[in-house]
């Protein structure tokens, strides 16, 4: 039944309800069974429009949410509900625009984004009046109508802007086309109703009430002019297509990016106003505010349209504004007398107030609101110089024009294009300009500040991590790293010598202590210092060849690290990251004093030191240069102080940080880490322990575990007590960070069997862990059948005993179900088993073999080469068990398989139908031990008293005279190399993560063990397929023999007759 006006009291008092925390669950309940009805929509517009209902707004604003969710699940028609009508619609649509001047900003806001959301899916088909009735509410005299109709143009603007089919991107150039102009006339009306207001209000003077009282009255106008920025830049960014694709320039910015520069530099003009008024702070941080957007704008149209910039002489003024905003003071810094001098008492023993007499008003969190607003736009006017810098278009060549083309292509109009924005470029960035840029950009924006050393002393990990974080478009410091960084791939040869006579210049100001406890005042000098080396290690690559980086280590940063004084760990910190930066100069006689000084600042009373420490501690030792005999005389040193920062550090990145390195150093030096096991082994549990809800840590301590058991090798059962209850836990699916940690937990696995001496209780009972996880998906397949060929290999007939069951089921449940190299993994397990126990696997195969007999003989989706692999199995079974072989080939269970399958040609044998099969693969299988046990099988086959073998001699000779020439001259059968026990591409070991092809340790010995006693490897071909050729004519008789030995083509026979 369908909801009428008179039912919006009900639901309005279910609104009132829902706001109240006690009834909040029931009204809810209600409001939900109402929403499915049709006409719920229009009691909640009713209850919106009825202001005199809710003096505070919260039922109404409540009611334009519910709505806002209704057009989410209702607007378009869908089956199982029966959504909001067709008739209800165009009311709802013509309703809500009448509404839209409500004077709750927060009714206001949700209204404005209804409207959008309906205009996503209704315009234009539904909706084409949308935009001609917001355009005439924009031409009215009520502020607060236009200033709503612009609040809810930009939110519409902003949701058609998302829809990237090539017909909503026509029809929002369209959009653009028809709105643009009336907008930006607007724009320049307000513009100048808001600088004479501005005016008005600085010539106030000391009437603070009468300005106080102005300034609120001229909000309205702010916060209109803003939302009329948005929607300019909305259009400018999405109305247009971006020139470097057309070629078509986009003719209103020419007049637009002028007025945008000059009402920037007007509205910066009235910054100081708070400092005569404080009640207008909050005008003060609108026009920082306003600022930032009309350069965000610029920055926004100069990446989607490069070439408008340039054509129309809009490109160097603005390349002038921004550069000259950039190099000059920042006038929001606190007034001179407010910092202490830098010559001062105060400068000198205290670091913050050094950081601001060297650095005014540079601060990436400066103390005031505005600073911070300023700051922001001092960050849009470096992304602009970045975006022109690392503008692909001005980098474009010129290109011919084709002789006889009528006109210009778009590559020749792009080359003419860009060489002219190249020629406006080359001009401004003359020398001077960009010696002065990288000055300033050193000199203030890298300096730390008081804020900085604050900060650093109030919370040290945050500081050492939001200095590392990567965040070049919202701070100050990196967003000026990035600069110098780009000025420095563009003007190399102009800034390198600069910027090192700069260093010089800073080192003999600030020259290194003298002795390691020497004082170090807190001076400007000091903090330029490090500055200048924050600009030389962000520029590293740049002037890898410019700086004697041996005598700066040996001279200026080796005694920098060594001073102890607490003022000091400015330049220690700074000098221990920039060996991390110059990794690949640390080479040579150079790594030893490195090692010594970065383990020493691991002992630092400064967490910030240490962290950084630990940073460039972990570059060097993963570095190419690095040798285990440089760094084995720090090893005892570096491991123990790394697990004492780890006890200081809370931070979760510190933490992980610090881990890692722990992990690296164990990987890096190999055998050398066994001395020190115990010591890792007794650290280990409480990180574990602590680290309780943090499955990345916990990663990197089974990750650190992992390598250590990989240096142990046959002493890996010391980690046992340790490693089991890890084993446990992260293997096991049903733990909540099973998702996070099964990956990490099944490598480690397979890593402690690898290395593994012999089998153990615990070792053996945790295979059931494996069972669930097969059950559930093969996501973890690879190393899922690593790890049960390598219980195959350590368990001995005990395991396959205990766990046959188990691991029959899981290999059954594979084979068929998955992809051609996850075949190829199974196929080498299932080779492996039999193999091991040539006797009791087969039995207890017999499903899975009966599934690779039907791949091999029927017609299958795998390719040759996983049939003629899946033979290779067969043919084991045959070489160490034929007797079993003949049963299972010839039973009637066998039979029925084929025939249910429909691979059964007439009433051919299973046998026939197998010999057929394997002898057309035969050839796709490559490796020389596949090729060799095929045709020992083929050998041992000629034995059976099946006239099938004999209607097939030719071609069973035919393979076996292949191995006869791939066999060893002398038929002495030798043992292979370790790493490559009869296995190919596809088999385990090459499968696991790290890329390690050949078993290690003591996997490799039980491999060797397997391989000694193979036939394939032991026993030689020739003679062996004599013995059974003579076996096989007394089996069929010699005249039977002799008439299949007529069919062998006349060169395989001259082979035969040589054995």
């Amino acid at each position: 039944m369908a909801l009428t006006a008179a039912d919006a009291g009900p639901i309005y008092n279910l609104l009132e309800a829902a706001l109240n925390e006690a009834t909040r669950k029931e009204a809810e309940q209600a409001l939900s069974a109402y929403e499915t009805r049709v006409g719920f929509c229009s009691c909640l517009l009713e209850i919106i429009a009825r202001k005199e209902l809710d003096q505070k707004g919260g039922a109404r604003w409540l009611a334009a949410v519910y709505f806002k969710n209704s057009i989410n699940r209702y607007w378009r028609a869908r089956r199982e509900t029966q959504g909001i009508s067709d008739e209800e619609k165009p009311v709802l649509r013509a309703r809500l625009l009448d509404l839209i001047a409500d004077e709750n900003s927060q009714v206001a806001v949700q209204l404005a984004v209804l409207v959008a959301k309906i205009a996503r899916i209704d315009y234009p088909r539904e909706w084409p009046e949308l935009f001609p009735t917001l355009v005439q509410k924009l031409q009215t005299q009520d502020p607060l109508l236009t200033q709503r109709a612009y609040l809810v143009l930009n939110h519409v603007l902003k949701e058609l802007s998302t829809k990237r089919l090539s017909v909503d991107q026509r029809t929002f150039a369209q959009v653009t086309s028809q709105l643009f102009e009336p907008t930006w006339a607007h724009w320049v009306q307000d513009t100048g109703s808001l600088l004479q207001g501005l005016k008005a209000l600085g010539d106030a003077g000391s009437d603070q009430a009468a300005a106080a009282a102005a300034a609120g009255a001229l909000m309205l106008l702010c916060e209109r002019w803003l939302l009329c920025v948005k929607t300019l830049r909305r259009m400018l960014v999405f109305g247009f297509p971006s020139d470097f694709k057309s070629v078509q320039e986009v003719p209103v910015l020419e007049q637009v990016v002028p007025a945008f520069l000059e009402a920037a530099q007007s509205l910066l003009n009235f910054r100081t106003l708070s400092q005569v008024n404080p009640a207008l702070q909050p005008l003060r941080t609108f026009l920082s505010r306003a600022s930032v957007k009309l350069l965000k704008t610029l920055v926004a149209s100069h990446e989607l349209h490069p070439f408008s910039f340039a054509s129309k002489s809009v490109l160097l003024p603005t390349l002038n504004f921004c550069y000259n905003q950039v190099t000059t003071t920042d006038p929001t810094s606190p007034p001179a007398s407010s910092s202490p001098s830098p010559s001062t008492p105060a400068a000198q023993s205290s670091p913050a107030a050094a950081a601001a007499a060297a650095a005014p008003g540079a601060a990436d969190t400066p103390a005031s609101p505005s600073a911070s607003a300023h700051s922001l736009f001092l960050i849009e006017c470096m992304l602009f110089l970045q975006s022109v810098l690392r503008c692909v278009a001005y980098k474009q060549n010129a290109t011919g024009h084709v002789v006889g083309a009528a006109q210009p292509s778009m590559e020749e109009m792009r080359g003419k294009l860009s060489g002219m924005a190249r020629q406006q470029l080359q001009s401004f960035f003359s020398q001077e300009k960009v010696v002065v840029l990288g000055s300033v950009l050193v000199q203030r924006y890298l300096v730390l500040t008081a804020a900085d050393l604050e900060e650093w002393g109030s919370d040290p990990e945050v500081f050492y991590h939001e200095q590392g974080a990567v965040q070049w478009k919202d701070k100050l410091r990196p967003c000026a790293e990035a600069l110098l960084l780009l000025l420095f791939e563009q003007f190399k040869e102009v800034l390198s010598p600069a910027l090192i006579d700069m260093l010089r210049q800073c080192i003999e100001a600030s020259p290194p202590p003298a002795s390691p406890d020497a004082d170090v005042p807190v001076t400007p000098a000091l903090l330029l210092k490090d500055a200048c080396y924050d600009a030389v290690g962000v520029a590293c690559y740049d002037l890898h060849d410019v700086v004697d980086f041996k005598s700066w280590f040996t001279s200026a940063l080796l005694p920098d690290m060594a001073c102890r004084h607490p003022n000091a760990r400015i330049l220690r910190r700074r000098a221990a990251w920039m060996v991390g930066q110059w990794v690949s100069k640390v080479e040579g006689d150079l790594c030893v004093p490195a090692y010594q000084a970065l383990i020493s600042l691991l002992a630092d009373a400064d967490l910030v030191v240490q962290l950084t420490a630990v940073a460039s501690l972990r570059s060097l030792i993963d570095d190419v240069h690095f040798y285990e005999d440089q760094f084995a005389p720090f090893l005892d040193t570096a491991v123990q102080l790394l697990f004492c920062c780890l006890q200081q550090v809370s931070e979760f990145d510190s933490q992980l940080q610090v881990v890692n390195v722990v992990s690296l150093i164990i990987e890096r030096m190999g055998e050398k880490i066994v001395p020190l096991a115990d010591k890792i082994l007794s650290c280990l549990p409480q990180v574990w322990e602590q680290s309780e809800g943090q499955p990345l840590l916990r990663i990197q301590v089974m990750q650190a575990l992992q390598r250590l058991i990989v240096s142990l090798g046959p002493q890996s059962p010391l980690s046992y007590p340790l490693l089991f209850p890890i084993l446990r836990y992260s293997t096991d699916i049903s733990q909540p960070d099973e998702l996070n940690m099964l990956e990490d937990g099944l490598q480690l696995w397979q890593a402690t069997l690898r290395h593994a001496p012999a089998m153990v209780p615990d070792l053996m009972a945790l295979f059931s862990n494996l069972v669930p996880t097969m059950d559930r998906s093969f996501e973890h397949l690879p190393v899922a059948t690593a790890i049960m060929e390598s219980y195959v290999l350590v368990g001995g007939p005990a395991f396959l005993q205990q766990h046959a069951g188990s691991l029959v089921r899981m290999i059954d449940a594979v084979v068929g179900n998955v992809k051609e190299k996850a075949m190829l993994l199974v196929i080498g397990l299932v080779d492996v088993i039999i193999q091991c126990y040539p006797a009791e696997a087969p039995p207890a195969l017999e499903s899975v073999l009966q599934k690779l007999l039907v791949m091999i003989v029927g017609p299958t989706e795998y390719s040759d080469l996983v049939r003629g692999t899946s033979a290779t199995v067969l043919a084991r079974v045959v070489l160490q068990n034929s007797s079993y072989f003949a049963q299972f080939i010839s039973a009637e269970s066998t039979r029925q398989l084929l025939q249910q399958q429909s691979t059964a040609k007439g009433n051919a044998p299973p046998l026939a139908l197998f010999l057929d099969a394997w002898l057309d693969k035969v050839d796709s299988v490559s490796v020389p031990a596949k090729r060799k046990l095929s045709s020992l099988a083929l050998a041992v086959l000629l034995t059976m008293p099946e006239p099938q073998i004999l209607e097939r001699l030719d071609l069973i000779l035919s393979v076996c005279s292949g191995s006869l020439a791939e066999d060893s001259p002398d038929n002495t059968p030798l043992l292979p190399d370790i790493s490559t026990v009869g296995y190919d591409y596809a088999s385990v070991s090459d499968s696991i993560q790290g890329g390690e092809g050949a078993p290690v340790e003591c996997e490799a010995l039980r491999r060797r063990q397997v391989a000694s006693i193979d036939p394939v490897h032991r026993v030689a071909f020739g003679p062996f397929l004599k013995e059974k050729l003579q076996a096989c004519m007394v089996v069929h008789g010699e005249q039977l023999f002799q008439a299949a030995m007529a069919r062998v083509p006349p060169p395989i026979v001259s082979q035969l007759q040589q054995l």
